[in-house]
């Protein structure tokens, strides 16, 4: 496979840099022998505006206190703008040091302890924690799975929130870990199921920006006016690279709703976050646009050769159709069964995959793999090498 322009310039070895992916996997997996293709986090590097903006803040030397500019702002709305078609208000705008602390803090700001929230299944884990770790009920909706394509079953999705008076709705769009970008349609017709029922809906939009070909993105708050009732999460983190800044936005129209997220926010007095983080946050909006075309054609390709790879050798695995993330949902069980996938992958592919199990908040799912593809082409061809040919050892045992 060959590599792209993109990759060539800014594939970067990060081993060795206390990078989670990388050095973390000894924690995570007990060993650093891997290929590592979990955590949700790029090998690449920032876009050249982004490390000249903060070249530049670190060549001044002096790290004190630092007002966030309107410019920082200004920047993003102006990307939601411009690529998403989303017209953000100013006052809208709250700043958070990561979407799943925002997460935790709208839990905690909009409902009571005891309450129920719901969340598709399979889903991003931190949502389940944001809801059991505050004190809360949660409830799953089991989406259909049809050979790999999901869908939201909305007969079970509203039967949960009437049997459950649920209070708040935790949407991810577009969805981790099974890649679907929805349609105007199936995002109505969850809100209009949340409003008829009174429910808060929390839309996690923090992977926009990566969308496959031929998809488009359709911002949650643009399908109607459901500004009384819907709050949306994102960050330039998935789509710059920038997890390690510490900067996010929630994006909350209703001043009441507001006002109860900052109270949370403001219990423990809360900041700006750092001047690298908005630093590098404006640089990455106001001119991270090439760079980010070339990043989605990598992905692209690594897809696609994961994908015609196993349709051909091993095609018993189910990839799921990648439509945004840079993360493939693939299912195995018909490769290794309902328990082995772990072992197999790690001990005898000797990748670092995460398991679906996580991803299930309620039951057990051990039989699909989430598979990083921010990477080296050279780094998916191997890891479909090995799982292919651990897969024909198994079979021939």
């Amino acid at each position: 496979m060959e590599k792209t322009a993109f990759e060539k310039k800014y594939y970067v070895e990060r081993f060795g840099t206390n990078c989670v992916k990388w050095d973390g996997m000894k924690t995570a997996y007990g060993e650093l022998d891997l290929i590592p293709l979990w955590v949700a986090d790029m090998d690449f590097r920032c876009p050249d505006s982004v490390v000249e903006a903060v070249q530049k803040a670190v060549n001044n030397g002096a790290f004190g206190y630092y007002e966030t500019p309107d410019s920082y702002y200004d920047a993003f709305i102006a990307w939601e703008k411009e690529h998403r078609g989303y017209e953000v208000k100013r006052e809208w705008l709250v700043y958070t040091p990561g979407v799943v602390s925002g997460l935790f803090a709208m839990v905690n700001a909009c409902t009571e302890p005891g309450d129920t929230c719901l969340t598709l299944n399979p889903v991003y884990p931190p949502f389940f924690a944001a809801v059991r770790e505050s004190g809360r009920k949660l409830v799953t909706s089991m989406m259909n799975d049809d050979h790999g394509a999901y869908t939201v079953d909305y007969a079970d999705f509203e039967k949960k929130i009437v049997e459950n008076d649920v209070k708040m709705y935790i949407h991810c769009s577009p969805h981790n870990p099974v890649g679907r970008v929805w349609t105007r349609e199936e995002l109505v017709t969850l809100l209009e199921i949340c409003r008829k029922h009174g429910v808060l809906v929390v839309s996690d939009e923090i992977h926009q920006d990566i969308i496959m070909p031929g998809q488009t993105q359709i911002p949650t708050a643009t399908v109607g006016d459901y500004s009384d009732m819907l709050v949306t999460m994102t960050a330039p983190s998935k789509t710059f690279n920038l997890a390690g800044c510490q900067t996010s936005f929630a994006i909350i129209p209703s001043d009441e709703i507001r006002a109860k997220f900052q109270k949370v926010f403001g219990s423990v007095h809360l900041g700006n976050g750092s001047s690298f983080g908005a630093i590098a946050c404006e640089a990455a909006y106001t001119g991270g646009a090439e760079w980010l075309e070339g990043c989605i054609e990598t992905i692209w390709n690594n897809y696609c050769y994961l994908r015609d790879t196993l349709a051909k050798e091993l095609p018993a695995a189910v990839v799921s159709p990648l439509q945004g993330t840079y993360l493939s949902w693939v299912d195995l069980k018909d490769v290794f069964g309902s328990g082995n996938t772990a072992e197999y992958t790690q001990k005898r592919a000797r990748l670092a995959v995460n398991i679906g199990d996580g991803f299930y908040g309620d039951g057990e799912n051990k039989s699909h793999i989430r598979i990083n593809l921010a990477t080296s082409s050279d780094l998916i061809v191997e890891a479909v090498d090995r799982l292919i040919r651990v897969a024909k050892e198994v079979a021939a045992e």
